[in-house]
């Protein structure tokens, strides 16, 4: 059943895909030739161009497929899928360029309309598919083609993974319910903890399941394996939360010491030539966008000064960046004055009293964290980079979190690979300090750029912004 639905989808994702191509060349066409935007000394016939709107529609599904672009991904990364249609357009188009030049050799085809088709290809096909994708999710949140899911555990994570379901139901997961390593709990969160790893087989039988995921780290070799067969004998799905040791060896080397295996940790920081290239990157981006934003932040300092006269409008505090060191990090001001006076430190929560009416308005767009590029610019921040936490904060994390501490071998960013993930606010730490090494170990100029791409986007819609 599943199967056949997702067969279903792929096939109207194909038709959005042809449809948004023909209706690429109809709008290229009338911009050209019909709508007086630019001049025409010639005209053409929209017959003249069918031909090649009809190789392109019939080119776009074979070559999208072996790019990939045909994968059904619950939540697709739209920076990949950009570049994805963007490479594959233009090979359709190179391809339909040169059968028109070959079978049409008396004839000039017009090279304005030729690319307007291109760029109107690559954008309509983005907004097909985003459309497609918004419809999708709103029909698995009403429980159509949904996944039935056990969860194996009941301790904190298995709670956090049950909290993620929850609030994407468009995800299309169904919790059914959670296993158990011992008995003694009956249910988690209003769901039924519907039995125990041993009976695992069983469970998936019994409740028709189309995933697991692990959310046990104490599990032992033998039942992780024992699970791992029972779900592939059941054809079932399987995923697994990492465990610590997971995050902290994900870049290791093994050595011997004398015969004796050892397991040596690598040094995640950037060096050399790569450093020069993102400082540059760093300079570049943070001059250039104190130019370009300097109106958009004095605008902001003024709102800010005008809600709180006897403030400033910018809000320093210390945080903890490169090597451990602390810095002045700056902020437009978004709280009201001495807000942890009576608390002490503690983190912003959705809805958060401290936050003043525009301070709201700032920290959800992420406007509050413009003066950051003067950080940036004085070498303090990178514009991509872990987060900087203060160094109360950063004290508890390290003693808890393996390898914690070593997002400090790298400047700390303005934004990150974390946070385009969703990992912003009042979330796992833990989760954080994966995405953050991770970045550290495959860092590339290009997966710089990718971030801040991705960060625009996220702007706009991330619910953990407060």
């Amino acid at each position: 059943m599943r199967k056949t639905a997702n067969v279903y989808v792929v096939v109207s994702l194909v038709a959005t895909d042809v449809v948004m191509v023909v209706v690429a060349y109809l709008l290229a066409y009338y911009t050209r030739f019909q709508s007086n935007f630019i001049a025409v000394q010639e005209m053409h016939s929209l017959a003249t161009y069918t031909g090649l709107m009809l190789l392109q529609a019939a080119l776009v599904p074979p070559v999208f497929a072996v790019q990939g672009l045909y994968r059904l991904r619950r939540i697709p990364s739209w920076t990949e899928e950009f570049y994805g249609i963007f490479s594959a357009i233009s090979i359709t188009s190179l391809v339909v360029l040169a059968a028109g030049a070959f079978a049409s050799r008396d004839f000039a085809y017009s090279r304005i309309m030729l690319a307007l088709s291109w760029l109107f290809c690559i954008w309509l096909v983005i907004m097909g598919r985003v459309v497609h994708w918004r419809l999708r999710m709103a029909i698995r949140a009403r429980g159509a083609n949904s996944d039935r899911v056990l969860i194996v555990g009941t301790g904190e994570i298995a709670k956090m993974i049950l909290d993620k379901i929850r609030n994407k139901p468009g995800l299309g997961y169904r919790a059914v319910g959670f296993v158990a390593e011992q008995p003694g709990v009956s249910a988690v969160y209003g769901i039924p903890v519907v039995g125990l790893v041993d009976d695992m087989g069983a469970l998936i039988k019994e409740h028709q399941i189309s995933e697991v995921i692990v959310a046990l780290p104490t599990l032992s070799q033998k039942q992780m394996l024992d699970i791992v067969s029972k779900c592939q004998r059941e054809h079932v799905n399987i995923r697994c939360y990492p465990d610590l040791f997971q995050i902290m060896a994900s870049e290791v080397n093994i050595s011997d010491l004398d015969g004796l295996p050892l397991i040596t940790i690598k040094d995640v920081a950037l060096t050399g030539w790569k450093l020069a290239v993102k400082r540059w990157l760093d300079l570049v981006g943070s001059a250039t966008g104190l130019v370009l934003l300097s109106p958009l932040m004095l605008f902001i300092a003024v709102l800010v000064k005008l809600t709180s006269l006897s403030h400033p409008a910018f809000f320093v505090q210390e945080r903890v960046g490169l090597d451990g060191k602390p810095f002045p990090m700056i902020k437009f001001r978004s709280m009201i004055p001495e807000a942890e006076q009576e608390t002490g430190p503690v983190w912003a929560v959705k809805g958060d009293p401290r936050t003043t009416k525009l301070g709201a308005f700032l920290r959800r767009y992420s406007l509050d964290e413009l003066p950051q590029l003067i950080n940036v610019l004085a070498g303090e921040m990178s514009l991509v980079g872990p987060r900087p936490e203060r160094p109360y904060f950063v004290d508890q994390f390290k003693e808890k979190i393996p390898r914690y501490y070593e997002r400090h071998n790298e400047k700390a960013g303005i934004t990150g690979w974390a946070q385009v993930n969703g990992l912003r606010g009042n979330t796992s730490i833990e989760e954080r300090t994966a995405y953050d090494l991770w970045y550290v170990e495959n860092w590339t100029l290009w997966l710089d750029i990718k971030i801040l791409i991705r960060s625009l986007f996220v702007i706009f819609g991330d619910k953990n912004a407060y």
